[in-house]
């Protein structure tokens, strides 16, 4: 089992089609024409922007985190609600994210190369111990994935990095160099939900036993394709490995596993944690752990204890979870998977 996955994925429900490789490559062709049509490679809509910074019910001399600055559209939108003496500090470990954040020259604005499993320590550098408001935007960007170089998508035939941070760690094409048959495995059907996870996984090493090291993403996704027999109508068939390596190689499960009770320690009394997941094993971690704060009487049934000495909540819960309107997701399809939800802290220790 791969490290940081509890258990497997429940599999998708599937409308199967069976695939070939006409099928994959009029696939991708119409995914390049949407996007072209949809998207600007040097733009990023922000998604759920009201509604998020709003779900933080900023106080005009709060202190905010924005765990995942992006380009800046959330964070811009905090600052605009701050009065001068809020202050706003923004977290990305994407390299490019830091350069673009240095158009911001609002005083009240700080930024932290870092990814937000060090917001705890990195704030404690910074002699900040308690804040009013967290806000977690996960996933990709449209600039990571529209940017060829970085590797994250199969639209283009590119060099298979996939980093988020590109100054440290290993591409993927450095995991698939070195993976075995069953750790691949593992990793695609668990971050990717892929129930055809055994045969990709034979396919790749077949690939690279061969002597057909998968450096690129065109590579990859055509050796998926060839292994996969069905796929759900109007994706290509190397999304969901895609997917996987993607999370596998950013840690990015583990990594909110471990920063979301770093965000129930730094959060004052009546301060708000907003986080928008983009898929279920994201949004699964995140309902999880509310809810858990949320219900901590985990005593057995009927045992005799008086109500006032029950485990009191350290989060509650605020409103259902919200997702895109039709109006946003069709101006900015990339929206339509997303799921906010937000929580309040108590007043519980």
């Amino acid at each position: 089992m791969t490290k940081g996955v509890n258990s497997a994925p429940t599999k998708a429900l599937l409308t199967p089609k069976k695939a070939s490789a006409k099928d994959a490559v009029n696939l991708e062709k119409q995914q390049v024409e949407v996007s072209e049509i949809t998207t600007n490679p040097n733009s990023h809509i922000t998604v759920l922007l009201e509604e998020a910074v709003q779900a933080l019910a900023i106080k005009a001399d709060g202190i905010y985190v924005d765990g995942t600055f992006g380009r800046g559209g959330h964070s811009g939108k905090i600052l605009e609600k701050l009065g001068v003496n809020g202050r706003l500090i923004a977290f990305d470990r994407d390299l490019k994210a830091v350069e673009s954040s240095k158009e911001v020259t609002d005083p009240r604005f700080s930024m932290v190369h870092s990814h937000f499993a060090g917001m705890q320590s990195e704030l404690d550098k910074m002699g900040v111990s308690k804040v009013d408001g967290i806000l977690l935007d996960l996933g990709i960007s449209s600039p990571q994935i529209d940017d060829a170089s970085r590797g994250f998508s199969f639209r283009y035939d590119a060099p298979l990095d996939m980093r988020m941070d590109q100054s440290n760690g290993q591409t993927a094409a450095d995991y698939l160099a070195n993976a075995t048959e069953q750790h691949l495995r593992e990793v695609i059907k668990n971050y990717g939900e892929e129930r055809f996870a055994k045969q990709i996984a034979r396919a790749i090493i077949a690939e690279r036993n061969d002597g057909r090291a998968i450096t690129t993403t065109g590579q990859l996704a055509k050796v998926v394709a060839g292994a996969v027999t069905r796929f759900e109508p109007g994706q290509n068939p190397a999304t969901r490995t895609f997917q996987a390596l993607r999370i596998f190689i950013n840690q990015e499960l583990e990594e909110l596993s471990l920063t979301m009770p770093q965000c129930l320690a730094l959060l004052m009394p009546q301060g708000r944690l907003a986080v928008i997941s983009f898929h279920s094993l994201e949004d699964r971690i995140v309902k999880q752990f509310i809810r858990d704060q949320a219900n901590r009487d985990d005593l057995p049934a009927n045992f005799p204890v008086r109500a006032a000495d029950l485990p009191q909540p350290k989060l509650q819960g605020v409103g259902k979870a919200i997702k895109p309107s039709e109006k946003e997701v069709k101006a900015n399809p990339r929206s339509r998977s997303a799921v906010l939800r937000v929580a309040e802290r108590t007043s519980v220790a």
